[in-house]
């Protein structure tokens, strides 16, 4: 009964904590960015995350569906930059610099192809595995969602830093945005290319219930998210040179992706998943000895 009535409440906190947690962040980097009538448009559009999760999290759990889960988080991701970008020639009328067009690009090509892809993969597969046991629970579907919201604005915190900057337009891109430029391609080509070579090995029926080791799968356990955490990267260095004082804060971007994809949602969840498939397979341990959890061995 205690467990019951506790598990529902630590849900809901969790949620209130993540929300005062990006409340915090966005007024912390929020000095020297666009304002209107003294609100940040950071602070703006971290709202703007959480309520369309929130609105999104109802028919999830009327209808019982994760189907859109992963599309709601890239469709937010392009509602929030299309948004900053009207607001910002509304009240600025400032023509968008290399910089921000460069970010603006690079986000939203990310955003397509990953979005796409996962909304593919869970229409193929019929569902998300992950929610099976989250659905049912309305407080954990809650916190699902709002972590999502959190992810998404924390993820673009450094560059909605750069795209708010009242100081942008006098900061050149420099040798510092073209190294964040290219940790981007790298990072999205690694991923992308680990993404279709995983693709290519299950749809293969010989492979049918092995684990793949091959093309980048052979230097990392798991290159796709490597490749996510690279290009995210990038997308910080590029908005570096604009950044003064509390704005650095915002540099968390990254080292929250790499946190939560190694800890929480993606690493640790499939490695236990890949224990209790291939626990007894001794080729499973040999590859695990010789291939690292995250970062490649290229030599």
């Amino acid at each position: 009964m205690a467990k019951s009535i506790l598990q529902p409440l630590l849900f809901l906190s969790i949620s209130v904590v993540t929300f005062l947690v990006c409340y915090l962040l966005a007024i912390t980097v929020q000095v020297g960015t666009i304002s209107y009538d003294n609100v940040s448009l950071i602070l703006v559009v971290m709202g703007l995350s959480f309520l369309i999760h929130w609105i999104m999290f109802i028919p999830s759990y009327v209808f019982q569906t994760e189907k859109f889960y992963d599309l709601t988080g890239s469709l937010t991701y392009i509602t929030i930059l299309i948004f900053v970008v009207y607001i910002k020639q509304l009240l600025v009328h400032s023509v968008l610099d290399l910089r921000s067009i460069l970010i603006l690009s690079c986000i939203i090509i990310w955003t397509v192809r990953l979005g796409s892809f996962l909304f593919w993969r869970v229409l193929k597969d019929g569902e998300d595995k992950r929610f099976r046991t989250i659905l049912p629970s309305f407080s954990q579907l809650f916190m699902t969602w709002t972590l999502s919201a959190a992810w998404v604005f924390i993820q673009l915190i450094a560059a909605l830093v750069a795209l708010t900057s009242l100081e942008a337009a006098k900061v050149p891109f420099g040798i510092v945005g073209y190294i964040g430029l290219g940790l981007w391609i790298f990072g999205f080509i690694f991923q992308v290319v680990a993404d279709y070579q995983k693709t290519r090995f299950k749809s293969n029926p010989k492979n049918e219930g092995n684990f793949i080791n091959e093309g980048l799968w052979r230097i990392s356990r798991h290159p796709n998210y490597f490749g996510e955490i690279v290009l995210w990267t990038g997308i910080a260095v590029m908005a570096v040179p604009v950044m003064s004082g509390l704005q650095y804060f915002s540099l968390i971007s990254p080292v929250f992706g790499f946190l939560l994809i190694y800890f929480v949602s993606g690493v640790r969840l499939l490695e236990n998943k890949a224990d209790k498939k291939w626990g007894n397979d001794s080729n499973y341990h040999e590859y695990k000895e010789k291939t690292p959890v995250f970062f490649p061995k290229f030599f």
